[in-house]
């Protein structure tokens, strides 16, 4: 999990959110107001719904951009159920939500890094037996 989370108000532009994500080198934000979560903004968001369109970044809303979260993990799901979701909603950003608020992004990049983590301990693990 990234437990860095980088959130926009709903009411900044696309270029807004563009340049935070340029900025903090990041594919995705959380959109909240205040303390409301909306959803989140992914650079295939940008593709289909900005771009795809030949729309002006600064004219679309980050409330037009945005997509519904559908589904997130609490800090104790395990790992198997938080890739079926994954799997199951056809998503590559995994929110990790507790009392309401994102604390992290499960993404397939830390998914990727843990099957590498499991293979290198299983590989060691057969060396010693």
């Amino acid at each position: 999990m990234s437990s860095h989370v980088v959130t926009i108000n709903s009411n900044k532009s696309a270029l807004d959110a563009a340049l935070l994500m340029k900025e903090k080198r990041i594919s995705s934000l959380i959109v909240q107001d205040e303390d409301e979560l909306l959803g989140i903004i992914t650079e295939r968001d940008f593709v289909k719904r900005v771009c795809a369109n030949d729309r002006v970044s600064s004219e679309v809303k980050i409330s037009e951009l945005m997509s519904k979260i559908q589904t997130f993990a609490a800090p104790d799901t395990p790992v198997d159920v938080a890739v079926q979701r994954m799997i199951n909603n056809r998503i590559r950003r995994l929110p990790v939500i507790s009392n309401g608020k994102v604390i992290g992004i499960i993404t397939v990049t830390d998914l990727a890094k843990e099957l590498r983590r499991i293979m290198l301990t299983q590989g060691i693990v057969e060396l010693i037996d």
